[in-house]
């Protein structure tokens, strides 16, 4: 199977990886991925929303921003792979069983396709991961997140949201007579607007230096960053109800018209 029918597209047949072409030295990646397997909502990431395969939105965004060399999706499925391919991803290789469990951590997928595509460590400076289960993130969202891990010269940046009326401060742990107790006691008492913003990390853009990347196995690294973004284009879709809240926003956003994206190839952007 090729990519969108291009000359010198990646190919995978099996679990095997085909030669990638060379692209221009010290480049961005960005891999999605996408596996089969969720158990809480089957099928998620070639579920339509909104009229697309969930999986199209996130491929949009990282082909939009225009910052990539190669966007890749990371499957074990070939449904996965042919919604990835008709809408410009690369899909170099199906992952095999072991990194496409319940228990696997994200990051050793990405850093398994990092080092697949790019075995010498010469091709790629920086991956940005995208989860396809954050939908509403978009292409400024990337773009403005890659100049604030590039000015601070982070070695891992999260893209994190601002906790709104939930606030953490006030969290309480419940016994089974139904008493309450309070996780920060102290900041249980105050009031919303005295207490310090807290941030949650979402999976909708991280970045790392490919070479922090390859050497520490994740992006949960010392030092890391946090780059904020809106909390409605956080969102992550887990659950049943996650997929109804982000398709009612999603009706009302003002989204880009990526329907007749179908021909996309790497190298030929719109």
């Amino acid at each position: 199977m090729t990519s969108a029918g291009e000359p010198g597209a990646t190919t995978y047949e099996g679990d095997q990886l085909f030669e990638v072409a060379e692209e221009e030295p010290r480049a961005a990646l960005a891999v999605i991925p996408a596996r089969a397997g969720s158990k809480r909502l089957p099928g998620k990431n070639v579920r339509t929303l909104c009229g697309l395969p969930a999986l199209a939105w996130s491929i949009a965004a990282a082909r939009d921003s225009k910052l990539f060399s190669l966007v890749m999706v990371s499957t074990d499925s070939e449904a996965i792979a042919d919604v990835a391919l008709r809408f410009g991803a690369e899909v170099p290789f199906l992952r095999g069983a072991e990194l496409s469990d319940d228990e696997t951590p994200v990051s050793s997928v990405t850093v398994d396709a990092l080092k697949r595509v790019d075995p010498t460590g010469r091709r790629f400076a920086s991956v940005a991961q995208l989860m396809p289960n954050c939908p509403l993130r978009d292409a400024a969202d990337v773009r403005v997140s890659y100049e604030q891990f590039i000015e601070t010269e982070a070695s891992s940046q999260l893209s994190v949201a601002r906790f709104g009326w939930q606030t953490p401060w006030w969290a309480m742990r419940r016994g089974d007579d139904f008493t309450l107790a309070p996780l920060f006691p102290r900041e249980a008492v105050m009031r919303g607007q005295d207490l310090p913003p807290v941030f949650c990390p979402t999976g909708a853009i991280w970045w790392a230096r490919a070479e922090t990347l390859r050497a520490a196995g994740t992006y949960h690294v010392t030092g890391r960053t946090g780059w904020e973004i809106d909390p409605v284009h956080a969102i992550d879709i887990d659950t049943e109800d996650d997929w109804r809240l982000a398709e009612a926003l999603m009706t009302t956003a003002r989204r880009p018209d990526i329907s007749k994206r179908r021909t996309w190839s790497q190298g030929n952007h719109p």
